[in-house]
């Protein structure tokens, strides 16, 4: 596969993202860009949003507003939207159901498109909507039949493999990486977002005692790999490649660019494993447990952005913030790949480990952060803990790090 640069693709840039540009240093791309300041507005589960499927439309338009009128006051710029939790979507997808998320039941059609709803509302407060999509994951549960009966993953059952109580699309199958793009890239087609991006999902996280069994895939298309894991690695890799050719081929015909962008588990390679790898000794490796080479992606300039979840304190012993971002500093640097930190607000007044108790432990994360060039801004998880800010670590670091306008 040869490598993309994105970065080259030299279009008008439209929506709230032309918006955001300012007249500063350029970023990797050339293009001049405010700091990311951003967070994540998760629907899986009702966990930001809608804070109930029980809601009439007219109350989880308020509460979305009300998301979005937060992310201004606490001087974001971006919101990532989840926009495809499950295999399904938030606006009248012709390739999957609705979300259950929106109405209690899966297909019901909500009476309104919150995808369209959502840009328009962003965009109206110059903030980027970024579409957040999960590639692979069906259900978080193992039975088909509570599916919609028109549900791809039950019209083609032969897709679909369950691990650790869940439903899960096969990435081994090139009609399954096809079909997940093509339903992706319709909101994409379809509604003026500022970016695709991609979770942590990939392979699923290892369940202890249970096995992924796609042993029928790689009999049909692991010949010529030196091992599963290599043709699983791959699978992913061209699900990435291909996406970023799609959406660059795409947005060249539409005359508008979306950026392309992914949020790893921060660790890739622990230096135990491949002397590559961050002094880290973390029990999950994206590379190896996820086989997703997020080092590669970046290198081979497949994607325009990165945004490994570091949610580890400063001086964690296994996985210190202190060497994280500096290895992904590393390498990103030369790449045109812009690096964001993904930040655990949610974890802001735990007791584990200790640091946490302090609210200005994520305050000390920007302040080290800015001692490194490549680090474009920050993204924050979730929407709910921006709203809440128990520990009052957020108004914290806007009052330390957020004075003034975002940053070129």
């Amino acid at each position: 596969m040869r490598r993309i640069t994105r970065r080259g693709f030299a279009v008008a840039a439209m929506g709230a993202a032309s918006s955001l540009l300012t007249a500063g240093a350029a970023a990797a791309d050339g293009v001049a860009r405010r700091e990311m300041r951003g967070m994540w507005l998760a629907t899986v589960a009702n966990l930001d949003w809608p804070s109930s499927a029980k809601l009439p439309p007219a109350e989880q338009q308020r509460e979305l507003r009300a998301h979005f009128d937060r992310a201004v006051a606490r001087k974001l710029n971006a919101v990532f939207f989840q926009v495809r939790p499950t295999a399904d979507a938030l606006w009248p997808s012709p390739f999957e159901p609705w979300a259950q998320y929106l109405t209690g039941q899966q297909g019901r059609d909500p009476g309104w498109d919150p995808l369209d709803f959502a840009v328009r509302e962003a965009h109206r407060r110059n903030l980027e909507l970024h579409a957040w999509f999960n590639p692979y994951r069906v259900a978080n549960h193992t039975d088909p039949g509570r599916l919609t009966p028109d549900h791809p993953a039950r019209r083609n059952p032969g897709w679909v493999l369950p691990y650790g109580g869940k439903l899960y699309y096969n990435p081994g199958l090139p009609e399954v990486r096809s079909f997940v793009q093509d339903a992706m890239l319709d909101a994409v087609q379809r509604y003026p977002v500022d970016g695709v991006h991609f979770d942590d999902y990939f392979y699923p996280y290892p369940v202890a005692g249970q096995r992924f069994d796609d042993d029928a895939a790689f009999e049909r298309y692991g010949s010529g790999f030196e091992s599963r894991a290599a043709w699983r690695r791959d699978n992913i890799d061209r699900l990435v490649y291909e996406m970023a050719r799609k959406l660059e081929d795409g947005g060249r015909r539409a005359g508008r660019r979306v950026r392309f962008g992914v949020s790893p588990f921060a660790v890739w390679r622990n230096r135990g494993t491949d002397q590559q790898g961050s002094r880290t000794q973390a029990g999950v490796q994206t590379y190896d447990d996820l086989y997703a080479d997020t080092r590669r992606w970046v290198r081979e300039g497949w994607i325009d952005y990165i945004v490994p979840q570091v949610y580890w304190p400063l001086g964690f012993a296994a996985a210190d913030y202190a060497e994280l971002v500096p290895w992904w500093a590393r390498t990103v640097d030369g790449t045109g790949v812009d690096l964001y930190i993904g930040e655990a607000l949610y974890k802001a007044g735990s007791t584990e480990p200790a640091a946490w108790k302090d609210p200005a432990e994520l305050s000390r994360h920007l302040t080290f952060a800015r001692g490194y060039p490549q680090v474009g801004g920050h993204v924050y998880f979730s929407a709910k803990e921006v709203a809440k800010d128990r520990a009052g670590a957020m108004a914290r670091l806007v009052r330390d790090h957020y004075t003034g306008a975002a940053r070129t």
